[in-house]
């Protein structure tokens, strides 16, 4: 109750008449401030919040232009504050990368989105050899006998069509699993290897497409933020976050093996700290979480 009361007056009140002192006092509005004192994705995150909570139409709109109009709008920015390019020369260039890191974030969840709605069609020709490269790249030296087998299970999936492990994350589960396989194939094939193991072993291709769920959720939730405004200089795509997707692959097998579960039945209470492990990490303005190896 207090916290709502103490949001209602600093939105409508307060936080007006505290800009507009600082202002007097500085010379500055909020934004140059901002650029003035913060840098990399704290910078961002101002940025976000002083354009979100802003009075001023031109400045809410901001966050949501498309980025053939982001230097049109960082015009519009500097009229509306009256900001003098020749007076603050980096004015221009640092609202620039925010907006593109700003509205990139939200494009890319569309994006992400978009792809996890595909479910996989098996009648599709390009979904099949997707799944057919998933298993080559993992099993290089191993011949796939035929498109629905028990083969799959090698590499993890349930039933001996791979088709139904992907409902929930749809065509987003199989792309994520061949990306890691691909660019980072001998760790691939290092964490396939360790999810075979007597005792600690797990799912490889259901843990990978889980996964790609702890992304999107990551990533919808908003929590990817600090992560994608410090890793990415400007527009967050696709690839990044594929990226990302590569580091919860190979920090999660890392923590299965050291937290040695009695049982895969424990999976999802694992799966949980896991998952609140990252969320921890990713509440740090600073953080930057890429694989390294």
């Amino acid at each position: 109750m207090f916290i709502s009361l103490w949001e209602f007056f600093y939105g409508h009140f307060f936080r007006f008449w505290m800009k507009w002192l600082l202002r007097q006092v500085t010379g500055k509005c909020e934004l140059q401030r901002i650029f003035d004192t913060y840098v990399g994705a704290q910078r961002t995150h101002r940025i976000e919040n002083s354009l979100t909570y802003s009075k001023n139409k031109v400045l809410q709109k901001a966050t949501h232009v498309v980025e053939s109009e982001v230097d049109k709008c960082v015009e519009d920015i500097m009229k509306e504050k009256s900001i003098n390019p020749e007076k603050d020369s980096s004015f221009k260039i640092c609202m620039r990368t925010c907006l593109l890191q700003i509205t990139g974030y939200k494009q890319l969840y569309l994006d992400v989105e978009s792809v996890r709605k595909r479910p996989y069609d098996s009648d599709n020709l390009q979904h099949e050899e997707l799944l057919l490269k998933l298993w080559n790249l993992l099993m290089p030296t191993k011949k796939l006998k035929a498109r629905i087998s028990k083969q799959w299970a090698d590499i993890g999936f349930q039933g001996d069509d791979p088709k139904t492990d992907f409902r929930g994350m749809g065509i987003l589960g199989l792309i994520n699993l061949v990306y890691f396989s691909e660019n980072y194939t001998s760790e691939a094939h290092q964490i396939l290897s360790r999810s075979n193991h007597p005792k600690l072993g797990y799912s490889y291709a259901i843990v990978g497409i889980n996964l790609t769920e702890m992304a999107y959720s990551l990533l919808k939730s908003e929590a990817l933020k600090f992560h994608l405004y410090n890793f990415v200089p400007g527009i967050p795509t696709m690839e990044h976050f594929h990226q990302f997707y590569c580091y919860l692959v190979y920090e999660f097998d890392k923590f299965w093996f050291e937290e040695e579960p009695e049982s895969i039945m424990y999976f999802n209470l694992y799966r949980e700290k896991f998952h609140e492990k990252i969320k921890g990490l990713l509440l740090d303005c600073n953080v930057a979480l890429t694989l390294k190896i």
